[in-house]
């Protein structure tokens, strides 16, 4: 699985957020590629899910047929694990 963390210019937040998801996806055990990037480069890239804010999803949502979370504080660990338990129970349940 790859997982991509969006913000404005690829440096500050979405580095943040690719910290908290790396923390989360060792904790579940899961395997996976996670990066950090900006949404213009997170609009030509495929990932199985994109993690930003609530204020850049719809932009990255028109370029993309995947799942598009938002996630309000990005240093909280439980809020982004509740994002990806869901996402991957959603994807679990559309894989049957």
């Amino acid at each position: 699985m790859k997982f991509l963390a969006v913000c404005g210019f690829g440096v500050g937040s979405s580095m943040v957020l690719k910290m908290t998801l790396d923390k989360v996806i060792k904790e579940l055990g899961i395997e996976s590629e996670t990066e950090n990037t900006d949404i213009a480069s997170a609009k030509a890239e495929d990932a199985d899910a994109y993690f930003t804010s609530a204020e850049l999803k719809p932009d990255l949502e028109s370029s993309t047929n995947k799942p598009v979370i938002a996630i309000k504080r990005y240093m909280d660990a439980s809020e982004v694990k509740q994002a990806l338990v869901t996402f991957l129970q959603a994807r679990e349940g559309s894989e049957r």
